[in-house]
């Protein structure tokens, strides 16, 4: 893939496409490109993340405890990994041919130097998120109390 179809599939990735231009090619011409051929793992639960990945083309199946699912062209992986020191929560393997664009944690910490609003904007959507995961834990607890 160009450089050009990097930055189109970025400004198509929730989060990353609230950046300008000018930071999408950043991490295009930064960002490892990883092939994987169908049925390779990209990650395994359990290990340390230190970068998060776009799926440039092809998907991915995400497996962990209580589920799985699957995911296409412009989706985020792991970003909790772009800012913190955690363990991947899911397994990811390839459902097809796939290729993603691995984007390491202090690439996008240098992108928060440079572009303030990104830092505010991933901090919206994560309160966001935790409060979604509080009130998915809350209505576990309710069933398991039954």
């Amino acid at each position: 893939m160009a450089l050009e179809d990097d930055i189109r599939t970025l400004s198509e990735t929730p989060l990353l496409d609230q950046l300008g231009r000018d930071a999408q090619r950043l991490i295009a011409f930064s960002a490892d490109r990883v092939r994987l051929a169908e049925g390779d793992e990209l990650f395994r639960e359990g290990e340390r993340a230190d970068c998060g990945y776009v799926v440039a083309s092809g998907s991915l199946r995400l497996v962990r405890p209580g589920g799985e699912i699957t995911v296409g062209r412009s989706t985020l992986v792991g970003e909790l990994a772009l800012i913190a020191d955690v363990s991947r929560p899911a397994t990811a393997v390839a459902v097809e041919p796939t290729e993603v664009l691995r984007i390491a944690r202090g690439l996008f910490a240098r992108l928060f130097d440079e572009y303030p609003d990104l830092a505010r904007n991933l901090h919206a959507r994560l309160a966001q998120r935790l409060k979604a995961n509080v009130a998915e834990l809350k209505s576990i607890e309710a069933l398991l109390r039954r």
